[in-house]
């Protein structure tokens, strides 16, 4: 049976949302309502809506987030390191997932995702999964610099280390591009995971160099579906 971290919050009736862990990676063991809907991601800011399960590699689309009101399809997101965000309606009638490596985050990805569905802002609750933490996340100056010459305010995110360098902290950045695009700070969840610190449970591609990737999983069922 794969090892996963089942999403700490309040889901709408019908969502799911799970992390495969460490030796947990082949999602082929889950029981999982349909086979998922893989992205080619590549630190984007694209939104694929209502993405096929493509086998094939070649026919992913390439996005970095997608979105679908279909019940039963299964969207996909690959990280070690990125953030993975997950995102409902709060009737249950949408859901979404996000792929928020920094280049990603900086650029918009979040509120691209956000903006993609059809819920409005205030009615979409979201789950942060592991990702790398503050206590261990250390960037340089060009990645402070992209993300404070867009909001000023992404500086309470970061702390000095060392000559030019500091940590990051992805989960309150993305809180606070989530709160700006219409999201209830309250609807934000997770965030408190790191995947450099914990390699018991998670990939770190900063941590290993060669890496596996975690997998985060959202779908939604109706009301005569099994969960």
């Amino acid at each position: 049976m794969a090892r996963v971290l089942h999403a700490d919050w309040p889901a709408p009736p019908g969502v799911h949302a799970l992390v495969t862990l460490r030796g947990g990676d082949d999602v082929s063991m889950l029981a999982l309502p349909s086979a998922p809907a893989w992205l080619r991601q590549v630190h984007g800011t694209a939104v694929a809506v209502e993405p096929g399960a493509e086998a094939d590699s070649v026919q992913w689309p390439e996005a970095d987030a997608a979105v679908t009101r279909t019940a039963g399809k299964v969207l996909a997101i690959r990280t070690a390191d990125c953030l993975p965000v997950v995102f409902a309606a709060r009737d249950g009638s949408e859901i979404g997932a996000a792929h928020a490596g920094w280049r990603g985050l900086c650029a918009g990805v979040l509120e691209a995702t956000v903006a993609a569905m059809h819920a409005v802002p205030g009615d979409i609750v979201a789950w942060m999964g592991p990702a790398a933490g503050p206590m261990a996340y250390e960037i340089g100056a060009e990645v402070r610099d992209a993300f404070l010459a867009h909001d000023a305010a992404a500086a309470s995110a970061f702390v000095a280390t060392r000559h030019g360098h500091w940590r990051m902290d992805l989960y309150a950045l993305a809180r606070q591009r989530l709160v700006a695009a219409g999201m209830r700070a309250d609807a934000i969840h997770g965030g408190g995971l790191c995947t450099i610190s914990d390699p018991a449970r998670f990939h770190s591609y900063r941590r290993d160099r060669d890496a596996g990737r975690m997998v985060t999983l959202v779908w939604r069922v109706s009301s005569r579906q099994p969960a």
